[in-house]
């Protein structure tokens, strides 16, 4: 296994940015060299596009394409290819389970469950498909902590729940949510469960069948892929009821002008031309992250964030929110009487990039007392001399200006 200083060698942008601290992949990861490699390979010796020609070209591009379904489908253990559709990211991939399973399966009176602690979106579809059916939304509770109450949780679980749709990590404070007893306790009552895997799918190790979601979502440039291609993963028994949320192109069987029948799965969810050499670049990644091994990424990943977090504590006036016992390498602080946007700025004059403001997670600042929060997050890149070099740094902001 090649430590953090070696695989940081696979990530070209640090050729071009040798002083770069990189601590901000929870937004996005860095892309390693096989990942921009198939990107250009494509573009320049086999682009075509797919399903709709019998030239060698297209032919060439359908099995890359295809064949990047089947490396997701044993990279997560999915029961069938045809259950993995292709979005643009989570945010996509959620919006079309809102709308989808919304208007399949939701009716007035009913109820959707999300913490309190989401990503904006895993919020925001449901309180518009909410408005849209006359479906309540309700909220399980998080501790001072940042753990979910889970008490409350089955408190709040009843027959007109019909969906609780929660992150595996939080986005903004790192918590890991223990979603194998979250989808059991679901399943009990009739419940499904819909899992925003954005910060989890690239850093640990996951296998849908034993956590039995019915949905699961994540994006490829959290996980060392491209930017603008995800994955939604859902049950098949539940996807062949859905109807699509988009119209076009191949996921149609037969057009009339009266009518449409539409294309088995996945594609009658895969509308307009396919994002074929993102796709491809996301096989690539997959490959990637294999070839280091997940539990190998979650144990050094785990390393860092405890190291980190114990040079953070040391600190006189900065506070750590999100302090699970069980977490992703996500820490994020405040410290008092500074602005995180001035620590960030800061830092970044030191070549330090971290991330500052809300997270697109307002209602879990609100949760917490706080506007905004530092954040750092760390990737396979990551070093123990990157957070000393980051700490000294804090501590040198904070000496000038607090």
């Amino acid at each position: 296994m090649k430590s953090s200083i070696a695989l940081k060698s696979e990530f070209p942008i640090f050729e071009h940015h040798p002083s770069l601290i990189y601590l901000d992949s929870a937004a996005s990861t860095q892309k390693p060299k096989p990942v921009i490699d198939a990107l250009t390979e494509f573009y320049t010796r086999h682009y075509g596009t797919v399903n709709r020609a019998v030239y060698t070209l297209a032919r060439e591009a359908t099995d890359r394409y295809q064949q990047t379904r089947a490396k997701i489908k044993n990279h997560f253990n999915i029961a069938h290819e045809e259950e993995i559709i292709f979005t643009r990211g989570t945010t996509a991939s959620i919006n079309l389970v809102a709308r989808s399973f919304g208007r399949a399966f939701l009716h007035p009176g009913d109820i959707v469950l999300v913490s309190e602690i989401e990503h904006h979106s895993n919020l925001v579809p449901w309180q518009m498909i909410c408005k849209e059916r006359g479906v309540v939304l309700r909220f399980i509770p998080v501790n001072d902590l940042g753990e979910l109450d889970l008490e409350a949780y089955y408190d709040l679980l009843d027959e007109d729940v019909k969906i609780v749709s929660i992150a595996h990590i939080s986005n903004s404070i790192g918590t890991l949510h223990p979603i194998e007893e979250i989808t059991r306790a679901a399943h009990a009552v009739g419940a499904r469960v819909c899992l925003d895997g954005a910060q989890s799918a690239g850093h640990m190790t996951i296998d849908l069948q034993q956590l039995d979601v019915d949905f699961f979502a994540f994006s490829g440039h959290k996980m060392y892929g491209p930017t603008g291609v995800g994955v939604l993963y859902g049950k098949r028994e539940l996807l062949e009821e859905m109807e699509p949320v988009e119209g076009g192109g191949d996921m149609i069987e037969r057009v009339t002008l009266d009518k449409t029948v539409y294309a088995p799965l996945p594609v009658k969810f895969e509308a307009g031309t396919p994002m074929v050499a993102e796709v491809i670049g996301l096989g690539a990644a997959i490959d990637f992250l294999e070839e280091i091994g997940l539990e190998t990424i979650s144990a050094m990943e785990h390393e860092l964030l405890t190291y980190a977090t114990q040079k953070l504590e040391q600190i006189p006036g900065l506070r750590i929110i999100g302090t699970a016992p069980n977490k992703g390498a996500i820490i994020s602080f405040v410290v008092d009487g500074i602005h995180s946007l001035d620590i960030a700025t800061l830092l970044d004059c030191k070549d330090i990039a971290i991330r500052s403001g809300h997270h697109c997670s307002q209602p879990t600042m609100a949760r917490f007392g706080v506007l905004h929060t530092a954040r750092l997050s760390f990737g396979l890149y990551s070093t123990h001399e990157e957070i000393d070099s980051f700490i000294q740094a804090l501590q040198s902001i904070l000496d000038v200006i607090g």
